[in-house]
Order: C-alpha cells, then structure tokens, then sequence
C-alpha cells in the first residue's frame, strides 16, 4: 500500500504538524487523517503544496509499506 511519508518530512525539518497544518490552511480534520494515513485520496493541488513546502518532488512524499 501507497502512504504519505509526511510525518518523517517534518521530523527531519524539525516542524511539527500544526506549523504544517497552517502552511496548507485546510480543515484540521481532513489534515490530520491525510498525515495519519486515514484517506483514501488526495488532491493534486495538495500534493503541489507539500512539495512546494518540503520543496520536494512528489515521489519523496509517497512509500510503499506493507499493511499488517
């Protein structure tokens, strides 16, 4: 399974989720179940903002885990 690998992107930046939470400016609901993997989508123009944020490419957002 595909999964956001946002929580270790701030971890490394030394950020916390709700200085992420600001900087995107969406609901805190749909915030917290994008970064705990609890969606089943994600829109494009959200990827382009966490990219441009973690000034990143869209594949370092994104592992593949094995669901256990």
């Amino acid at each position: 399974m595909i999964r956001l690998n946002v929580l270790a992107l701030l971890e490394e930046r030394s950020k916390t989720k709700y200085w992420l939470w600001k900087q995107l400016g969406m609901s805190y609901q749909n915030f917290n179940k994008m970064v705990n993997n609890e969606t089943k989508s994600i829109r494009y123009d959200t990827i382009e903002a966490l990219c441009g944020i973690f000034e990143c490419e869209p594949n370092d957002l994104f592992i593949e885990a094995d669901d256990e």
